[in-house]
């Protein structure tokens, strides 16, 4: 690839997300929503961080280092959803997942 090449691609990709950051709060700026269109809009977050989360748990060859590994995991994982359910906080989350993970690996 030569470098004009190089500069079209990412001035290209420059250009494109600006567009498809700042159109929307150009074009949607003073105007409500319906609630639909909200709700909708809530559920971005929590299914982006459901994804990170799904694709660390679960992993191709994740048995490939033995059953208890893989299972450590998921254990973490059925804590910190006890956790999230108890404190709805981010933070008691995190801390309870490592802290099992550590311990269940150290078993």
């Amino acid at each position: 690839m030569s470098w004009a090449d190089f500069w079209i691609i990412l001035i290209t990709c420059g250009v494109t997300m600006l567009i498809c950051r700042v159109a929307p709060l150009v074009l949607l700026k003073g105007r409500d929503l319906p609630d639909g269109v909200i709700r909708a809009l809530n559920l971005i977050p929590p299914a982006a961080f459901a994804a990170l989360v799904a694709n660390d748990i679960v992993s191709p060859g994740m048995f490939d280092a033995g059953l208890w590994p893989a299972a450590a995991v998921i254990c973490a994982a059925l804590i910190v959803i006890v956790v999230a359910l108890k404190t709805k906080s981010l933070i008691w989350c995190a801390i309870a997942g490592v802290a099992s993970y550590a311990i269940l690996l150290l078993i």
